[in-house]
């Protein structure tokens, strides 16, 4: 079973710090979401048990271009129309598209999961962003779209601003605990490369790394104790509520990607759609899928796993792994696994508290690379 991701690209205004591809081309969302559907009946069909519509803001749609988006996923992948065959379909909204328009149609669509981008709950910090709702709008959009049934919201926060202190990132956690959600994820600032702060880095100063690391302790400490399980670096949710969807990213099950800049994994290859919106409609109008691929080979097949499976709670299962590979891992492993960093047990190698801290110094060390005389096998 697979993953279907939706891309949405569009977006009324671009957030200063997000690296996603997207658009302010709003008036071409018609034609995209025929292209939408046009591609899915280009694609080889297989069986999908989760849905994830995301973008860019795909609460920027209009009530008829998702009912049309979400009836030709249910017909082309086999899905009744109430989509009780498919075990989690999420939608992404910000907070200040949930209106009663929405959430009826995302109800009658049989949407089971909406993911906001809440970030912060200081309208200060959200100007900054360039984000467009306030803080109380994330608050009114949850009880709005629990009075349509939605029992499965997960919000998105933001840690490590410019300037901001330690009580201030507490009293954001406070603010989302209130809202006894079902799942919150939780990153980092990132001035990613491309960006407008990336662009403009120099005018503001990035919080110390120390700071950084003691906002990430009280994140965990604080959400753990609520009840929340912390199952992936920086995602956690109440008992069983774990995203199915981003859970199959980290475990290594194929995903199908449908849309502009969207990726692809079939096991034996990844693929990736063209970034330019006008460029993809066109090439699906001609009955064209735009995309680039890469064969995987097992080495990189493993380096995917040690970046994504590590990540999580459930680690990476060593017993799965062919055996040169195993030996490589556990060889590798072995230093910080006596530092208490990974733990290994029921064949299952894991970062401990103190491990999730270094989690990218793990990684890497963790990684196959031919050219490391050290590696137990070369000969792949």
């Amino acid at each position: 079973m697979a993953g279907l991701y939706i891309h949405i690209p569009f977006c009324a205004s671009r957030c200063i710090y997000c690296g996603f591809y997207s658009t302010t081309l709003l008036p071409l969302q018609d034609r995209y979401v025929d292209a939408l559907c046009r591609e899915m009946e280009l694609r080889d069909v297989m069986p999908i048990n989760t849905v994830y519509i995301g973008g860019g803001t795909p609460s920027q749609l209009s009530s008829d271009n998702l009912r049309k988006l979400l009836y030709n996923i249910y017909k082309v992948y086999g899905l009744n129309s109430t989509g009780n065959l498919c075990k989690e379909i999420t939608m992404e909204c910000n907070p200040d598209d949930i209106n009663e328009t929405l959430c009826a149609t995302i109800s009658e669509l049989h949407t089971n999961r909406v993911s906001m981008g809440a970030q912060t709950f200081s309208n200060q910090r959200l100007r900054f962003l360039h984000r467009r709702h306030s803080a109380r709008q994330v608050t009114a959009a949850v009880k709005q779209l629990r009075q349509h049934g939605i029992s499965n919201i997960s919000i998105d926060l933001m840690f490590g601003f410019p300037g901001e202190t330690l009580s201030d990132w507490e009293r954001d956690i406070d603010e989302a605990l209130a809202l006894n959600v079902e799942h919150i994820s939780a990153y980092s600032l990132m001035y990613e490369e491309g960006t407008p702060l990336y662009e403009n880095r120099d005018k503001w100063r990035e919080i110390d790394e120390e700071l950084s690391l003691s906002m990430y302790e009280m994140l965990i400490d604080k959400l753990t104790s609520a009840g929340y399980e912390h199952y992936e670096i920086s995602n956690f949710a109440k008992p069983g509520f774990r995203s199915l969807h981003n859970s199959s990213y980290w475990d290594g099950t194929p995903y199908i990607g449908i849309g502009a800049s969207a990726h692809s994994y079939d096991i034996v290859s990844r693929q990736w759609n063209i970034s330019d919106i006008k460029r993809y409609i066109e090439s699906i109008e001609r009955g064209i899928r735009p995309c680039d691929y890469e064969v995987i080979d097992e080495a990189t097949r493993y380096n995917d796993l040690i970046t994504t499976a590590l990540r999580t709670r459930d680690g990476v299962n060593i017993e799965a792994l062919p055996e040169v590979f195993k030996k490589h891992i556990l060889a590798c492993a072995e230093p910080y696994i006596q530092q208490k960093k990974v733990s290994l047990r029921d064949n299952r190698l894991r970062l401990t508290r103190e491990g999730l801290f270094i989690s990218d110094s793990i990684m890497s060390d963790l990684m196959w690379v031919t050219s490391c005389p050290a590696h137990p096998d070369k000969s792949l």
